[in-house]
């Protein structure tokens, strides 16, 4: 049982490590968007493509959908934006934040990048100390990718030993069954890490971790994800709390963009892991159903398709019933 508790007490140590890194990186991306980033949002119009666009670009700088979605929301409360305008940029945040579950596969999963991190902090470490704010926000953003790809390297060292734990490996054995059941359990899983940790990121760290290592298969993996998307809406609900209604309404449409996505995903959920499947053997003739090591790929996939596909469906389809109004 303490061995346990120390693993635990780890884990949390090393997701401490990578949030630290994910909060010095953000913060530092934003000082150096600075004005730009207010000019790219001063000038939306309420054509539907640049809004997304604009989502997606903000995105990809801040590198965070829920900072993103949260501004939006301010924006609106102040009366800068419209809902139709927000709502669109809501939709490419969406689809911006998946280009960091790409970074994460890509480096934290394949290359062992703590083996860089020391020499990158010991590069821009005297960068902090610069007079020149431009060298010490790039000092920071420096860093606080050494920190995110270490925590993550601290994090796959770490869960194989709780996998060999026989108290873990029993309930894991119970539960990792791909029936509906525990489909719907971890579902609700990942909404509820994304909750409590206000991150997607968080929680798509955990689960491409847990599956790489074999502690879930690919199905249960890829509910965790379904989930994750859901619960990474409830930060901009929180803050439309103190909004005025008109924010308030793009904080649910946000919410019911992503359910929706959620209830037609499950509702084809086979179908949909055996098309990605399909996908993974094509271009690397390997199964995630049977290789563990391409999994993370495949959540990436995952989460890709899951967010391109709904805000494709949520344009076509549900955007004339849902902002009923400017």
């Amino acid at each position: 049982m303490a061995a346990l508790v120390i693993h635990i007490l780890s884990i949390i140590g090393a997701l401490g490590v990578f949030l630290f890194g994910m909060k010095l990186m953000s913060d530092a991306l934003q000082k150096l968007a600075g004005f730009r980033m207010r000019s790219i949002l001063a000038a939306i119009t309420s054509n539907k493509l640049k809004s997304i666009s604009t989502g997606l670009v903000v995105t990809a700088i801040i590198q965070s959908s829920s900072a993103t979605t949260v501004m939006i929301v301010s924006f609106v409360n102040a009366g800068l934006l419209s809902v139709t305008e927000a709502v669109g940029m809501v939709m490419g945040a969406n689809i911006g934040t998946t280009l960091k579950t790409w970074l994460f596969v890509a480096v934290g999963v394949n290359i062992k990048v703590s083996q860089l991190a020391l020499p990158i902090v010991a590069i821009c470490f005297p960068l902090l100390f610069s007079k020149r704010n431009l060298l010490k926000y790039w000092g920071e953003f420096a860093m606080g990718f050494a920190f995110i790809f270490f925590g993550l390297d601290l994090l796959y060292d770490i869960l194989p030993d709780i996998s060999s734990n026989p108290n873990v490996v029993d309930f894991l054995e119970r539960i990792n069954d791909p029936g509906p059941v525990s489909v719907i359990l971890f579902v609700l899983f990942g909404t509820l890490i994304a909750v409590v940790f206000q991150s997607s990121s968080v929680a798509l760290v955990f689960t491409l971790s847990f599956s790489a290592i074999g502690l879930i298969d690919f199905p249960l993996a890829a509910a965790m994800v379904i989930g994750e998307n859901i619960g990474t809406t409830v930060t901009a609900n929180l803050a439309a709390l103190i909004a005025n209604e008109q924010a308030k309404k793009v904080a649910r449409v946000h919410f019911l963009f992503n359910i929706i996505g959620a209830f037609w995903v499950l509702a084809a959920f086979p179908f949909f892991l055996r098309a990605v499947d399909w996908i993974m053997v094509a271009v690397s003739t390997r199964s995630a159903y049977t290789d563990n090591e391409i999994i993370p790929w495949a959540l990436a996939t995952i989460h890709t398709i899951f967010n391109v596909a709904n805000v494709i469906d949520s344009s076509l389809v549900y955007s004339g019933s849902l902002v009923l109004s400017r």
